[in-house]
C-alpha cells in the first residue's frame, strides 16, 4: 500500500493539489477495517482526522439499550467531519463509527491538518465541503423523522442505502426496523408493499432494489 498509496489518493481525491497530496501520504497512516469494526466511539478523544480511500463507513448515534440509529454513510473520497471538529476543538466524539465492508482509512494526526488549513487552500475549501454535506445529509435524516410517516422514511433509508452501497442491501429486516426504531414486523410489511408495487424484490436475507423513483 505504501507505494500504491499516492496514485490512490491522486484518485480519491481528486480536488486536492498534487503537493498537499504528497504531504498526506507521507502524513497520513492507513487502517485497514472488518465489516463491523469499530472505528469511532462515543466519548473518544480523536488525534487523527478521518478520510476514507474506499469501502463504506456507518455514522450513528446509539441510546443506551444499544440501539443504533444511522445518521449517514461515509465512501471513498469522503472525510469523517465529526472527526475533524472533534480534533480541531479537542472534544469527545459524540458519535460512533464502523464499517459496513471492508474499508480501508488514511488517520491523519490533528496538527498536521491543521497546519494544512493555513496552507493549502484546497485543503480548506475541502474540510468546508465535508461539513456541508454531513450538515445537509443530517437535515435530510431529520427531515425524514420529523416530516414523514414510516414508510416514506423506509424508502429514504433505502434511497440513501442505494446512493451509497449499491442495490444489494444485505441487512435483514431486523437489521433494518432497528435502524429505523421500528419494529421487524411492521417493517417486512412495509416491504412486503414495495415488493407489490415494483419498487424491490426480497430474499431470504437481502433486499433487491428494483426502482424506487416514482416513491
Amino acid at each position: 500500500m505504501p507505494n500504491e498509496l499516492p496514485t490512490l489518493l491522486q484518485a480519491t481525491f481528486p480536488q486536492l493539489e498534487p503537493t498537499l497530496l504528497l504531504e498526506i501520504a507521507r502524513e497520513g497512516k492507513v487502517k485497514q477495517l472488518e465489516p463491523g469494526q469499530e472505528v469511532l466511539r462515543t466519548g473518544q478523544y480523536l488525534p487523527s482526522n478521518i478520510l476514507v480511500l474506499n469501502g463504506l463507513v456507518k455514522v450513528y448515534r446509539q441510546d443506551e439499550e444499544g440501539n443504533e440509529f444511522l445518521l449517514y454513510y461515509l465512501e471513498g473520497g469522503n472525510a469523517c467531519a465529526l472527526s475533524l471538529m472533534c480534533t480541531a476543538r479537542n472534544e469527545q466524539s459524540q458519535v460512533m463509527a464502523k464499517a459496513v465492508t471492508a474499508s480501508e482509512l488514511l488517520l491523519i494526526p490533528a496538527q498536521v491538518s491543521e497546519q494544512w488549513l493555513a496552507r493549502y487552500r484546497s485543503w480548506h475549501n475541502f474540510v468546508i465541503a465535508s461539513y456541508r454535506e454531513r450538515f445537509d445529509e443530517l437535515l435530510q435524516t431529520f427531515d425524514s423523522i420529523v416530516f414523514k410517516g414510516l414508510d416514506e422514511r423506509l424508502v429514504f433509508y433505502l434511497k440513501r442505502h442505494l446512493k451509497a452501497v449499491g442495490p444489494q442491501v444485505r441487512l435483514s429486516h431486523q437489521q433494518i426496523a432497528e435502524e429505523l426504531n421500528s419494529s421487524r414486523e411492521v417493517i417486512s410489511r412495509l416491504l412486503k408493499k414495495l415488493e407489490q408495487k415494483g419498487a424491490v424484490l426480497l430474499h431470504r436475507n437481502s433486499i433487491e432494489i428494483l426502482d424506487l423513483e416514482d416513491l
